[in-house]
């Protein structure tokens, strides 16, 4: 069992101060008879790293596609901060400050780090002008390289920024799409199951990573996870769906004891012996 040091239980420095909360008010998603998220609220604050767990089939990536504006809502709001975000395209919700990652990695194979990195900055900032896919001012590019160099940086990626995507690791490429988060101005980031296809030393420096630029820049996150050690070591509060209900909300301490989690986890595929382990 790795040992944990757990520095993340509260927001942190000035920048949490300002950070917005992502709100989910009674939100429900139906496909045809299918309801596959009931009348869920929670509440992910700024400048903490909040978990949103369960089984397989659970609701956890439908929750991400009703915040993100990917399938539509038959109930409920999304706010980030104080402006709704319901109302509003995908493109329009990413404008606001919104981002998120896949648990399908969505990386351009042919490109190399840096250039897939550039691409979150770029696409963001080129949304909020007319005709920004054409053309960008020179204060822009500086930005975006700026923005490219340090997020690289930041994920441990100097090495390989000249080299194809798809000459690298699992790990690495991981970190390239966090990288291509980070770069990117959003004030609020959802990723998806981040640590999917990586072993324990992999997963370790991902944690380090995310807590690292959380602390440091005092955004939120709300990380989908499987990883329960990953949980345990980098988020303050947790929210369990099952069958797109929620289940149980708390502090990550007690969602590591709690029963409630265990059997959700149980009908699932994490045993008991990773619970009581993270």
């Amino acid at each position: 069992m790795r040992e944990r040091q757990h520095s993340h239980q509260e927001p942190v420095g000035a920048a949490a101060r300002g950070a917005p909360a992502l709100t989910v008010e009674n939100v429900t998603v139906r496909f045809g008879g299918l309801t596959a998220v009931s009348d869920l609220s929670l509440r992910a604050e700024g400048g903490t790293i909040t978990a949103l767990i369960g089984p397989n089939g659970a609701g956890k990536t439908t929750t991400f596609n009703a915040c993100t504006g990917v399938v539509r809502t038959a109930t409920g709001r999304v706010r980030l901060g104080n402006k709704r975000l319901d109302h509003l395209s995908t493109p329009g919700r990413a404008a606001a400050g919104l981002g998120r990652t896949f648990q399908r990695m969505e990386l351009f194979d042919s490109m190399t780090t840096a250039e897939n990195v550039a691409m979150g900055p770029e696409g963001v900032l080129s949304s909020r002008r007319p005709w920004g896919q054409f053309w960008a001012p020179r204060a822009e590019r500086r930005e975006i390289a700026e923005r490219t160099r340090a997020a690289i940086a930041r994920c441990g990626l100097e090495a390989v920024g000249d080299r194809r995507v798809r000459d690298l690791s699992t790990g690495q490429r991981r970190l390239v799409e966090l990288a291509r988060a980070i770069a990117s101005p959003f004030r609020f980031l959802l990723l998806d199951e981040p640590s999917s296809g990586l072993d324990v030393h992999e997963t370790e420096e991902f944690g380090e990573v995310l807590a690292g630029h959380v602390r440091d820049t005092g955004i939120g996150v709300l990380l989908v996870e499987h990883d329960m050690a990953l949980v345990a070591d980098v988020c303050s509060q947790v929210y369990v769906l099952d069958f797109g209900k929620l289940i149980w909300s708390g502090p990550t301490a007690e969602a590591m004891t709690s029963e409630t989690v265990r059997a959700a986890y149980l009908g699932g595929d994490v045993g008991e012996e990773e619970l009581a382990d993270a």
